[in-house]
């Protein structure tokens, strides 16, 4: 090899490590400054053409500034009955609740509950407070604490936005450094090496840093919005996805390291035989995520572009990033347990085992594991999938949901919460009858701006009626009722009347999501086959690859189904837990099928199918049930934000890899494609198979026969 030879070789990465330390030190802070640009208001992710989303564009003209309210409410201690010098102090502190930084000035004076033991009353916040909220809140509270012999709880839409920016508080800490964590103490555990980890844990935060710049961007002009959700989940995507990939590409680095001497020679062929199933993985996940493009919801046509871009950012981190790293390195990478260059291939010694099973009773293997499946799978109708009440929408207990509590003992279920009517203002005496008289109406008002005895608005020819509802306003009740709500006013002649709301905002989101699931479910699993049939040149593999791993996503539900309401105590599931779950299970667990199958496709050219499968198995059986676990405890670690979706996301997700990772790919899998042979790569033949699969060599090719895995099998 000449000097100038050798000086490419070590330029060339060394050129795109001091690019990737470029941006990661350029972009690796904007992971905090997501939160700049991210929303938590639940209006700002309605149902593009839901009904109660144009009610929020219509209402808009009736606010002139537009208001954040806080409910406040007050208790008499003891069960007693509230006097007339509470009341005075209510109606005091409630004036002076209005001055506060943030407040508007406007308020309702405290009104007495029909059991006469509590008051409740409005102060009016603006609507742009963003992040500041909180102190606004809390600036209330502060004042109207004040009234002797009662306990008081601030409800609302303010308070409920308060308390999810402090639930989303520790997002840019907290769960990022749970998330490194757990990946650094696995990769400690797994690989027993120092230096490995840390170059895995690098490209993942830079990988992070310069997707989260580029959605930075993207939010602050508009193109996509972002929330709390979606920051933690994209941070989550991007850390598990880049540990995956970094494995599977350090894995056959240090394989191809045993087998020769030269680290740039190694590094070629595992960087040619890796970037295939690393991009197809990337690219399937990508897929998957941008099909929510086609959802009516928008959080989720966000989340689409925000984990593509996290998913691009991570593919392109293992792929450049680490293969320069560790070609710089060599063996030092895996320090202090070096590889040796002896030529011969590593032996896996579990992984040997499991093979040796498949390919003694593969029949018998995969019947077993189909019917654990199936059993898992027949719970799944059983998921109640119609919403989170608000009373659960926390996993502790917060201020919020505790006063909005004490809100609906004392007074109609639906206070705080009111739906709201907008119709043409010449019809406003026959909407408001109309409305008054549907059952589960508690009461109908005319719009004031928050002054109790002053005119009804009137805004572009209409007028805007505020309802009160008898229930809860997250309860099945009170959906209901605004579903005969809207057909009341709806037949009112040339109201042309809209009905909106906190409630029918909740109704409109749970049947979107229902339509979702139906729409964008069949054309997430059409991408995948696609991107299977590329990359494996068949049909057959890529439909059981795809039919087993629906089928595993099909059993996480059935256990969630079990688990959710008995364990974890949630009465309900978020509409969007199932479409997440599927998206990111059946393209994630498609993965670890892409990095089994290219590699048992490797093999089976020189080996036949079946002692191919056998000897994929055994190569990759480490380095997938490894990926899993990282995987698995990287979404776990969501459960440090307080909140039921986040929680049920991290349970689906983490199950659901373990279930496929160590069932349907260590098991099912194999032992499928080993029954059917060379047939799995219909319409394609593999040169070393001859008929039915047999090996041109006359080896075994049985179902039953014992597979010929020697000690050096595998890599």
């Amino acid at each position: 090899m000449t000097r100038s030879t050798r000086r490419t070789r070590f330029l060339i990465p060394l050129l795109l490590l001091v690019a990737w330390l470029g941006l990661g030190g350029a972009f690796g802070s904007y992971a905090g400054k997501l939160g700049e640009v991210s929303t938590n208001d639940s209006a700002a992710f309605l149902p593009q053409s839901a009904e109660s989303t144009e009610v929020v564009r219509l209402r808009k003209a009736f606010e002139r500034d537009a208001t954040l309210p806080v409910v406040v409410v007050w208790q008499a201690d003891g069960g007693g009955r509230v006097t007339a010098d509470q009341r005075t102090a209510a109606d005091s502190a409630l004036r002076a609740a209005a001055r506060v930084p943030g407040a508007t000035g406007a308020f309702s004076p405290a009104l007495p509950s029909e059991d006469g033991r509590a008051l409740s009353g409005v102060v009016a916040l603006r609507a742009d407070l963003g992040r500041t909220v909180g102190d606004s809140v809390a600036a209330v509270r502060t004042q109207v604490e004040g009234v002797p012999g009662s306990t008081v709880g601030l409800a609302g839409p303010a308070a409920l936005q308060s308390d999810l920016g402090s639930a989303f508080a520790g997002i840019d800490g907290i769960l990022l450094g749970v998330a490194l964590g757990v990946v650094l103490v696995i990769l400690l555990a797994v690989y027993r090496s120092v230096v490995l980890p840390l170059l895995v844990i690098i490209g993942a935060v830079f990988a992070l840093g310069v997707s989260c710049a580029i959605v930075y961007v993207l939010a602050k002009h508009g193109i996509v919005r972002v929330d709390g959700q979606i920051q933690g989940l994209l941070s989550i995507l991007v850390i598990g996805a880049a540990t995956d990939y970094a494995l599977l590409l350090s894995a056959r680095f240090r394989e191809e390291l045993q087998l020769r001497q030269d680290r740039w020679t190694a590094m070629r062929i595992a960087w040619r035989q890796s970037v295939e199933p690393i991009a197809a993985s990337g690219l399937t996940v990508a897929l998957g995520l941008l099909v929510l493009l086609l959802s009516d919801l928008t959080n989720n046509r966000s989340l689409g572009p925000v984990g593509a871009i996290g998913i691009g950012c991570a593919v392109l981190s293992a792929l450049t990033f680490l293969p320069a790293a560790l070609v710089l390195l060599g063996r030092a990478a895996y320090w202090p347990a070096r590889p040796p260059a002896d030529g011969r291939v590593p032996v896996h010694g579990i992984w040997t085992r499991v093979a040796a099973l498949v390919g003694r009773r593969p029949r018998a293997t995969w019947v077993a594991a189909l019917a654990v499946l199936a059993a898992c799978a027949a719970f799944a109708p059983t998921l109640n999938a119609q919403g989170v009440p608000q009373s659960e929408l926390f996993i502790k207990k917060q201020p919020s949901v505790t006063a909005q509590q004490l809100l609906s003992a004392h007074f109609p279920g639906g206070s705080g919460n009111p739906a709201v009517v907008i119709a043409e203002v010449g019809t406003a005496e026959r909407t408001t009858a109309a409305a008054a008289a549907v059952p589960g109406v508690s009461g109908v008002r005319p719009y004031t701006g928050g002054a109790p005895d002053g005119p009804a608005r009137v805004a572009d020819g209409r007028i805007r009626l505020d309802v009160t509802l008898a229930d809860a306003a997250d309860s099945d009740e009170a959906m209901a009722t605004v579903q005969r709500l809207r057909a009341a006013v709806h037949a009112v002649p040339g109201a042309d009347a809209k009905v909106g709301g906190y409630t029918a905002q909740q109704f409109d989101t749970r049947t979107t999501a229902r339509h979702d699931r139906t729409t964008i479910i069949p054309v997430v699993l059409l991408c995948i086959l696609t991107v299977l049939v590329l990359l494996l040149r068949s049909l057959v593999a890529p439909l059981v690859l795809a039919a087993t791993v629906a089928l595993s996503y099909l059993a996480t539900l059935g256990v969630c189904a079990i688990v959710f309401p008995h364990v974890f105590g949630f009465s309900g599931t978020d509409p969007s837990v199932p479409l997440y779950g599927y998206v990111f299970l059946v393209a994630l667990g498609v993965d670890y099928n892409i990095f089994l199958m290219t590699r048992v496709r490797e093999e089976s050219r020189r080996h036949g199918t079946r002692e191919g499968v056998l000897r994929g198995l055994t190569a990759t059986g480490g380095v997938i049930t490894s990926a899993g676990v990282v995987l698995a405890a990287t979404f776990a670690a969501l459960g440090v934000i307080p909140l039921a979706f986040l929680a049920q996301i991290a349970f689906i997700v983490a199950f659901g890899v373990l279930l496929d990772t160590l069932l349907v790919r260590s098991l099912l899998v194999p032992a499928l494609v080993h029954d059917l042979g060379g047939r799995t790569w219909w319409p394609a033949r593999l040169a070393a198979d001859g008929p039915a699969g047999r090996p041109r060599d006359g080896g075994p090719a049985g179902r039953d026969a014992p597979a010929p895995l020697a000690d050096g099998v595998g890599g």
